[in-house]
């Protein structure tokens, strides 16, 4: 016998003796901190090749018995969920050939078993896995609307991963939408995760239909699906499946979800403009065909002065590039016209320009900027649409625009340090603002840092940037504690963490002990440094440390994140002022604070 005939004598064997087994895996309401239900997974005998329930269902396929199979599963599961006595609903994967033959017999075996164990059929809820294409949607609505009406649901499985379709949540209008685990591992460092499950939670919102994420397994993923809206959680932090699964929500998991404080958000990139695309920064020029002479070239230069360049053609495909500046100087000469005028335009034309669909983003040619080839700073680049000529565009219109959106980068995540920048510090307190949370906005400055960068030069200085965003980090917890660079040697951090004293305490010693290191011999043995001061003279400094300005926030006392963000500058100015490191604004003042700073 075959090892496939041993299998499928073996899964008869199994069906025939329902010696299937069950494990239960909970549910959980994140609003209410409560168990929701259980989800079933099959089981075969432990032990043999078909334990697992994908070689179950992969032999069952084999052998014509995959109905079989599901039939036994779901109503195996509802006998062994009600043995448990356990509470909530009970989740059952079935496929959608099986909903429907249950649905045109009102139900049947599926609704008389449950009721025989004891189980209310308004407890079921059918999960519509879809590993098979659903072939007639028309057909599968029918027959579930037979199961509604008695009370059993419906759930939508692993949503978003490939095989869901928009249409089934549309057209079936089910009570649950399961979102695949692959946008729920690591959310809380993947921003693009992050806007996936907001616009899948839109579509619930739009729906009516509320969200089960699948596969939470830390408390950091907890923390951004509750703070995101998303309605129920499964998955190894609420318990493992299990033959006799918990029946209360895991205490990691309740401690989350009873806290105050907010999660932090991983830093997103940008969003991408469809405008921010090369084709903006097209101009209008004629262009000159192959064919033509330098005479003819020398012509359309002299009858459109304000063009810096030309793009030479063959039928509309550009082939080179002739900067007008480069040619009216070389044409100037002595006799050119009389040695050059007939010739082929292509003679002083560069056959290598820039070219650059017009479709192609701005941000895609950041690195032309820094490359060897540097000639269309002077002679511009050729855009295309379809590789078909379509303008002509400056160097300088480049340059230009890749700062700005450097510039607008810079604003969203600092390029020195990546940490985030001005704009996802806004987000974050506005955020801590509407959750009325308690926290504490501190501002570190370092000291005397611009003649120390005057002294050693951009890269030390740039070092002791770094050094302060990595000591800053190691002293947050940054599942709660956000850290964000202002710009320059300026940072913030909105410490939600209740020691934050400490942590702030830790961030001054460390930094003013490691950043001797980045001084020379000389100025560590004089305990300070010369360089200029702001008005140009010569002056002696202390050793470059840092300071930190706390202001402690609690619901009400500010109403803006400009609000905060002054007064927790103000208190840095004090802190600065007053040689101890460290300033906590007196918690009854912050207000009058913010006023001084404004």
């Amino acid at each position: 016998m075959s090892f496939s005939q041993e299998c499928e004598a073996g899964l008869r064997h199994v069906l025939e003796r329902r010696q299937l087994a069950f494990v239960f895996q909970p549910i959980v309401d994140l609003s209410r901190s409560t168990l929701f239900g259980y989800e079933a997974l099959m089981r075969g005998p432990a032990g043999t090749p078909l334990e697992k329930p994908d070689d179950l269902l992969r032999v069952a396929k084999q052998c014509g018995l995959a109905s079989t199979l599901e039939v036994d599963a779901a109503k195996g599961a509802i006998e062994a969920f009600a043995a448990l006595q356990l509470q909530g609903k009970l989740f059952i994967n079935l496929s959608a050939p099986l909903i429907t033959g249950f649905g045109r017999e009102g139900g049947g075996g599926l609704i008389r078993c449950a009721v025989d164990a004891g189980l209310a059929p308004s407890r079921l809820i059918l999960e519509l896995t879809e590993h098979e294409r659903v072939e007639d949607v028309d057909c599968l609505q029918a027959a579930f609307a037979a199961l509604a009406g008695q009370g059993v649901g419906l759930a939508l499985d692993d949503f978003g991963d490939g095989r869901s379709s928009l249409r089934l949540w549309a057209q079936l209008k089910p009570q649950m939408v399961k979102l695949d685990k692959f946008f729920v591992r690591q959310i809380h460092r993947d921003s693009r995760n992050v806007e996936v499950v907001r616009a899948i939670l839109r579509l619930c919102a739009a729906f009516g239909t509320p969200l089960v994420a699948e596969g939470v397994e830390s408390v950091e993923e907890l923390a951004v699906l509750r703070d995101l809206g998303c309605h129920f959680g499964q998955g190894y932090l609420f318990g493992r499946p299990a033959a006799h699964p918990e029946t209360a929500v895991a205490a990691a998991a309740c401690e989350v979800l009873n806290s105050s404080k907010i999660s932090v958000l991983p830093n997103s990139a940008p969003r991408p403009d469809l405008a921010e695309t090369i084709g903006r920064l097209r101009i209008e020029a004629p262009t000159i065909e192959v064919a033509a002479s330098n005479g003819e070239l020398m012509q359309l230069f002299t009858e459109h002065p304000r063009l810096h360049a030309v793009a030479v053609v063959d039928r509309n495909y550009p082939i080179g590039l002739v900067n007008r500046r480069d040619f009216v100087d070389k044409f100037a000469q002595p006799y050119s016209r009389e040695l050059y005028g007939r010739r082929s335009c292509t003679l002083f034309m560069n056959p290598t320009p820039l070219r650059v669909e017009a479709g192609a983003t701005i941000d895609s040619l950041a690195a032309v900027l820094t490359g060897d080839d540097q000639r269309y700073l002077h002679e511009g680049f050729i855009i295309t649409e379809g590789g078909r000529y379509a303008g002509l565009a400056t160097g300088e219109s480049l340059v230009r625009a890749v700062t700005e959106r450097r510039i607008e980068a810079a604003r969203h995540a600092n390029p020195l340090t990546f940490l985030p920048g001005n704009i996802p510090i806004t987000e974050h307190i506005r955020r801590l603002l509407d959750a009325g949370v308690e926290y504490a906005a501190a501002y570190f400055d370092l000291n005397n840092f611009k003649p120390y960068n005057d002294l050693y030069g951009y890269w030390r200085g740039d070092e002791m940037i770094k050094l302060a965003a990595q000591l800053i980090l190691a002293n947050a917890d940054q599942s709660q504690d956000f850290v964000g660079h202002v710009g320059g040697d300026d940072f913030v951090v909105l410490f939600q963490s209740d020691d934050w004293r400490l942590r702030c305490e830790r961030i001054v010693h460390a930094f003013n002990l490691a950043a001797r290191d980045l001084f020379d011999a000389s100025e560590l043995a004089r305990n300070g440094f010369e360089s200029e001061d702001r008005r140009g003279f010569r002056a002696f400094f202390p050793l470059t440390t840092i300071a930190v300005g706390v202001v402690r926030v609690s619901a009400g006392l500010f109403h803006s994140p400009e609000e905060v963000a002054s007064a927790a500058a103000a208190a840095k100015k004090d802190a600065k002022l007053s040689g101890s490191g460290m300033n906590v604004a007196p918690h009854e003042h912050a207000p009058m604070l913010m006023a001084v700073a404004g």
